[in-house]
């Protein structure tokens, strides 16, 4: 995985599962462009230099996905920052509660211009800049959250939106297999990135059939491996890895 770059998006604290999927892809050498959103103002600099200390390249933006320029720009500047992105990990996402007595034209723009829109075009994007060069490989990995696994109750919006990048996913795997680059999804399930409460991770613990709850390195470590040479035959599937998680 030498001489790799990565452009990971969604990447704006340190117990997310960005900064998690960062840290994996430094520890294989991978050099990395991530972008973040409304962080802390010491957060990028900081974390950048956690990930130089790994004997990497890194560089970062901040950028809202939900304009629609924001993908060309993210992947103009990686590339001129630190090269040609052969690795692309679409992880931002927009997040609230709804539901159908709330839901609005609003709240659903707001949920299709970062998890729909931005994601297409920036795999759109990323494959034509690697068509371009001819470089003949790339892999590309949309974060879902399990989407027809069952019911997202009060997250109509985010559901809807984020299950049609599982679609999309599909499609654009067929589309670009003859340029090398697979296109895969994973839904890590419930995960402690310091969003759950107490109560929360006392009542879904006893659903992880595995003993505890999903971590960001869990999924981060399936991410790295999609990214790998290894994963070259593995494209257009959607991955479910929740250790378990039972929605009963």
């Amino acid at each position: 995985m030498e001489s790799k770059i990565a452009v990971v998006t969604g990447v704006s604290h340190s117990q997310g599962i960005g900064a998690a999927v960062c840290r994996e892809l430094a520890k294989k050498g991978i050099d990395v462009f991530f972008t973040y959103w409304m962080a802390n103002e010491t957060w990028p600099g900081g974390f950048r230099k956690e990930l130089e200390q790994k004997g990497i390249q890194s560089d970062c933006m901040e950028v809202n996905l939900a304009l629609p320029e924001a993908a060309s720009k993210v992947l103009a500047e990686a590339k001129s920052r630190i090269g040609i992105p052969t690795i692309l990990v679409n992880n931002a996402a927009q997040s609230t509660r709804d539901g159908f007595e709330q839901l609005d034209a609003q709240i659903l723009d707001a949920h299709y211009a970062v998890n729909m829109r931005a994601t297409m075009l920036l795999c759109a994007g990323f494959s034509r800049m690697l068509r371009d060069t001819q470089l003949n490989s790339g892999r590309i990995i949309n974060l879902i959250s399990g989407q027809g696994q069952g019911p997202m109750v009060k997250e109509l919006a985010y559901g809807s939106t984020k299950g049609a990048i599982s679609a999309f996913t599909l499609s654009l795997s067929a589309e670009v297999a003859p340029l090398g680059i697979t296109v895969n999804a994973v839904n890590p399930g419930p995960t402690n990135t310091g969003w759950m409460t107490d109560e929360l991770k006392a009542e879904i613990a006893p659903k992880f059939l595995m003993g505890r709850l999903g971590e960001p390195a869990d999924a981060a470590r399936l991410i790295t491996f999609l990214a790998s040479e290894e994963a070259a035959w593995i494209t257009g599937q959607v991955i479910h890895s929740e250790g378990g998680f039972t929605r009963r």
